[in-house]
């Protein structure tokens, strides 16, 4: 059984178990979040939802808040000498899904 959901407006397909990387959410680590924009649900038939799939959830706990790896970007001008360099780290929620609910 499997679920795509929608959070931090990227799409997600998983499964019971699975442990994905998310954009930061709100919660405190070692607590419960539900996801309500669901999809699609596939149990033993495939359900679609225009968008989302009514009375559908999925359940998940969450491991970790943190920060990802550092990504330096670059801007160059050539025969200007202008150059800049700037760093960002993007920060992450880890969760692992406990239940998918449809």
């Amino acid at each position: 059984m499997f679920a795509i959901f929608v959070t931090g407006g990227k799409q997600y397909k998983v499964a019971e178990g699975d442990v994905i990387f998310v954009e930061k959410l709100g919660v405190a680590e070692g607590e419960n979040v539900t996801f309500d924009k669901v999809l699609a649900v596939n149990g033993e038939t495939l359900s679609v939802g225009t968008p989302y799939v009514a009375g559908a959830t999925v359940v998940a706990t969450v491991l970790k808040n943190g920060k990802s790896k550092k990504i330096d970007v670059i801007k160059y001008k050539s025969k200007k000498n202008e150059k800049k360099k700037i760093g960002h780290r993007q920060d992450y929620t880890k969760i692992q899904i406990a239940k998918i609910e449809a």
